[in-house]
């Protein structure tokens, strides 16, 4: 691996493991302040907001300044983002503001490791990299399960009461916020030791109109291709669906479990858990051609999930949603493989992924939109995710009943180097 590799994967570790003990701390701070329990999906919806508004722009900002720069400027802006919370800013506005530095900072990474590992090495390097998210997506929940139990937040109130200026964020969660900042403010330094290449071109703001009306033109092509927009439109919507997911089982585990919030974020990482579980086991199993065969998984998944939101026990609780997330993993990975396949061949890698991150995260927006529009609202819990697993399986069952009429129903473009009539467009 390249001199500055292991830096790379560490610090984005550390960032990430930040972002997601972050999105609970901020989850109990709401709580502590009084909002109403609809504006927690908000939180996440304010930190995506930037995904989606400077989509079409991240990648060619990337590829025009040194990365390794890029990453540690972002991290700094998500450490003052976490600071202003600290000393009492707005919640909303500080997540929308670290959400920012998350934009920016996701092409980066990627990029940098494209430009600076060999070819032969890149799927290595791609796995130390989604293994390192994964296992940041895992400690992090857990962490800040952990730093908003009741045993931590009595220890910090004791200890920061007699310094701790009076503002918005009482002394009880202040340690956690703090912590947060430091590591955030590790990531900032250990992205000093990866070295920089070359930036790829400059990027004028007289090309930023061009730049978004070619992001549409490449959006539209992808969504028409029957195989891109069919695998397109299932990623996003499990983008979406997993966004609500994180935010409706906290409410559900203090519905149903009587769980405090601390022990509910566990089982944020109980579902994480079953995506990597489902992931490696489809990729064992299932290759490219026959991706179309996982589309039943997702009707499973509606069902599993109309059912399970009923159970009261924790042991079948935490056993249901490590199904779902494996389920879930079954689902997406083959897909996501599908479109990735297809925005290839029909654009680019990074045009592609551009466009796949765009309209995921629109979907996170949406979902999370009409997500705190129905807690607002008082609508309860279990009928609401009963009827979107009944409609989620209802709606899968019938796109694998009409991808069965398809010519090209049992195998996908992989299988084909040329078009003939009646198959898949091929680029």
């Amino acid at each position: 691996m390249p001199t500055g590799f292991l830096w790379l994967i560490a610090a984005q570790f550390v960032s990430g493991l930040a972002d997601h003990a972050l999105l609970i701390v901020a989850v109990a701070l709401l709580h502590e302040q009084g909002h109403p329990a609809w504006w927690a999906p908000l939180l996440k919806f304010s930190f995506t907001t930037a995904y989606v508004v400077l989509g079409p722009m991240v990648g060619a900002w990337s590829d025009a300044v040194p990365k390794p720069a890029l990453m540690t400027a972002m991290n700094a802006v998500k450490a003052l983002g976490a600071l202003a919370l600290t000393l009492g800013g707005h919640p909303l506005l500080a997540l929308a503001w670290m959400g920012i530095g998350a934009a920016l900072y996701a092409p980066a990474k990627y990029g940098w490791i494209t430009e600076s590992v060999a070819g032969q090495r890149l799927v290595a390097a791609n796995g130390w990299l989604e293994g390192s998210v994964v296992l940041a997506v895992l400690l992090g929940t857990a962490l800040g399960g952990w730093l908003v139990s009741e045993p931590m937040r009595q220890l910090s109130h004791i200890a920061l009461t007699p310094v701790w200026p009076a503002t918005a964020v009482p002394p009880s969660l202040a340690a956690a916020l703090l912590l947060i900042l430091g590591l955030y403010s590790a990531a900032a330094i250990g992205h000093l030791h990866v070295p920089p290449r070359p930036p790829r071109h400059r990027l004028p703001w007289s090309q930023a109109l061009r730049v978004w009306q070619s992001f549409g033109a490449d959006n539209a092509r992808l969504w028409r291709d029957p195989y891109g927009g069919l695998s397109l439109g299932v990623t996003t919507f499990f983008w979406g669906f997993g966004a609500v997911m994180q935010f409706a089982v906290l409410r559900w585990a203090e519905e149903r479990l009587h769980w405090p919030l601390s022990q509910a974020a566990y089982l944020q990482a109980a579902v994480a858990l079953g995506v990597v579980v489902g992931a490696v086991l489809v990729a064992r199993h299932i290759t490219l051609r026959h991706a179309l065969r996982v589309l039943p998984v997702g009707a499973v998944l509606g069902l599993t999930l109309a059912a399970g939101v009923h159970i009261t026990q924790p042991v079948w609780a935490v056993a249901v949603l490590v199904l779902i997330g494996a389920l879930g993993g079954v689902l997406v990975v083959p897909m996501n493989a599908l479109l990735q396949y297809r925005g290839h061949r029909l654009l680019s890698p990074g045009r592609s992924i551009a466009i796949q991150g765009f309209n995921e995260n629109a979907s996170v927006l949406l979902a999370l939109a009409l997500y705190s529009a129905t807690q607002q609202a008082g609508l309860p819990l279990l009928p609401l995710m009963s009827g979107l697993g009944l409609t989620m399986g209802l709606g899968f069952g019938l796109l694998w009943a009409i991808t069965r009429h398809w010519r090209g129903d049992r195998a996908t473009p992989a299988q084909r180097t040329s078009p003939r009539p009646g198959g898949p467009p091929v680029a």
